[in-house]
């Protein structure tokens, strides 16, 4: 007697808990009376979505196929192809497309078997439509939304109808209708408002627009929303599931914002929410994060680690991997890599996060045919998106260009187009860039004083966004460090090359710069390179010989 009381105690604790989305909680009850044998329907539902939303999926794919099996023994064949909507949902966004696609069909046989004419056939609609997705046919995938979502309206059911506009959305963004998919990402997202959807589905929602707006570049469309999803999962804090995606928006807002040290540290905490036994498919995002944090401050081998990582977890590396084997020096792999991955690109979405890394790379080993090429490409899709961050890219991309093509002028205008626009998305690093190639056509056209503001604009934003590769390569395109010296070196390694031969540290010779640790280091390796010399007493000997100290 008292083990039953106990069992309906924890039945009754867990339904508690999630009533008030106290999920860990309520997954913890409610797995203690399944245990044992103590659970009736509508609460193994309630261990499922439990389950779920605390990253334990093989328990919530385990309970939902127990729920399916019971509804269907007892007849109720609706309430049995719903369980197995939901098995699907959590494969098909686990990646595992076979088995998903399996229990769709299970359950589509149920219905069709009983002549059901029910809101569970759009349910079913959805998820074959999202296989399609996964599988590459858009304007099948489209059609199958919205037939999905006109069985939705006709059933008065919010949450399908929802996920189908999002389905539907992004399936029009990648047919290029920008405008009209936007539209109906908007519109969905008023059911969340509304509180028509259930926290498995508004975490999806929230997550698969917030993915529309970046691959539109819509950044403050992004910023908005990942601002209500952090919301959203502060107000339920044993969320596991979505609470490791949202750390990666933010991650991905605050690297393009400037604030690295904070992507660090969220970047860091998706990896450890993201992680197994979770394993979910945005810890391949979160190591791309993190790859292009190490990559932008010169930790070129974790960067490369990271990269590997974000691979490994489903996340294409490029073309930031490309762009760390320019950073080497490695031109030619940079070259194969970036060529190999945009001839694969078929759509505008996955193309227009590939041009501009493209003209860089080809610019570097002199392909102006090439990279004129992808520069016109990004301005056409630029032009028809109109997004800002698309326009400032797309600006700067053919600034570039032009400045290589020696049409200088034309160059100068494009590039302050793009200053203007990364000052007013407010992404320092792009603007830094954009300030150099400025700073360079000044220099083409004899206005050093402009040159030379800019390139000094240009430095301050590195330094203090700790851009080592582009701090350094700031300085020696600056008029101070133009000036050689003995040795050729520039009059920044004269300096740290003082310092070191008075006994300094990296560390110290940092604090008195006013530089990186990691800038410090650069500048010893590139002095012992232009002077021949291996160690720090040697470099100390020739600062003497040469009456530097």
């Amino acid at each position: 007697m008292d083990e039953t009381v106990a069992v309906a105690d924890a039945v009754d604790r867990g339904r508690e808990s999630f009533g008030r989305r106290a999920w860990g909680d309520a997954y913890v009850q409610l797995s203690a009376a399944q245990d044992e044998s103590h659970l009736g329907l509508e609460d193994l539902e309630r261990l499922a979505a439990a389950a779920y939303l605390v990253g334990r999926v093989d328990d919530s794919v385990d309970a939902w196929a127990g729920a399916h099996h019971q509804h269907t023994v007892a007849g109720d064949v609706a309430r049995a192809a719903r369980c197995a909507f939901w098995l699907a949902f959590v494969l098909l966004n686990k990646g595992e497309l076979a088995r998903g696609s399996g229990w769709v069909h299970r359950a589509q046989r149920l219905l069709d078997d009983g002549q059901r004419d029910c809101v569970e056939q759009g349910y079913l609609r959805y998820c074959a439509s999202l296989c399609m997705v996964f599988e590459g046919d858009v304007e099948a995938a489209h059609s199958g939304f919205a037939g999905a979502a006109e069985i939705g309206d006709r059933f008065g059911e919010p949450e399908l109808v929802a996920l189908c506009r999002v389905g539907e959305g992004r399936c029009l963004i990648y047919r290029g209708e920008i405008v009209e998919g936007m539209a109906l990402l908007d519109e969905a997202m008023a059911a969340i408002t509304a509180q028509e959807v259930s926290p498995a589905a508004v975490g999806d929602l929230y997550c698969t627009v917030i993915e529309g707006c970046q691959e539109v570049f819509d950044v403050r469309r992004a910023q908005v929303w990942t601002a209500a999803l952090s919301r959203w999962c502060d107000s339920q804090p044993e969320l596991v599931l979505y609470r490791g995606q949202c750390l990666v928006h933010r991650a991905e807002l605050m690297l393009l914002g400037g604030a690295w040290g904070d992507a660090v540290v969220e970047v860091q905490r998706a990896c450890d929410r993201l992680a197994p036994p979770t394993s979910q498919r945005a810890l391949g995002a979160a190591y791309y994060v993190r790859a292009e944090l190490h990559r932008l401050r010169g930790q070129f081998a974790e960067a490369e680690a990271s990269y590997w990582q974000a691979n490994k977890w489903g996340r294409q590396p490029h073309p930031g991997l490309a762009q760390l084997r320019l950073a080497q020096g490695r031109v030619g792999e940079a070259h194969a890599a970036i060529r190999r991955v945009l001839d694969e690109a078929e759509d505008a979405v996955t193309r227009s996060r590939l041009l501009a890394p493209y003209v860089e790379i080809v610019l570097s080993g002199g392909d102006l045919a090439a990279a004129r090429g992808a520069a016109d490409e990004l301005s056409s899709i630029a032009a028809e998106w109109n997004t800002p961050f698309l326009s400032a890219l797309s600006s700067h991309a053919t600034g570039w260009v032009l400045l290589a093509e020696g049409d200088t002028r034309a160059a100068l205008a494009a590039l302050r187009r793009a200053l203007a626009g990364w000052s007013e998305l407010e992404a320092p690093y792009d603007a830094a860039r954009a300030r150099v190639l400025i700073g360079l056509a000044c220099r083409v056209l004899g206005d050093e004083d402009s040159a030379e503001m800019e390139l000094d604009a240009a430095r301050s934003a590195m330094r203090q966004l700790d851009a080592a590769p582009d701090l350094i390569r700031v300085e020696e395109l600056s008029r101070i460090a133009a000036r050689r010296t003995a040795g050729g070196l520039t009059a920044r390694e004269v300096q740290v090359l003082k310092l070191v031969a008075t006994g300094k540290t990296n560390r110290a010779i940092a604090s008195e710069l006013v530089i990186s640790e990691k800038t410090v280091a650069a500048h010893v390796r590139s002095i012992f390179t232009r002077l021949g010399l291996s160690t720090r007493s040697a470099a100390t000997a020739y600062a003497y010989e040469h009456h530097l100290v």
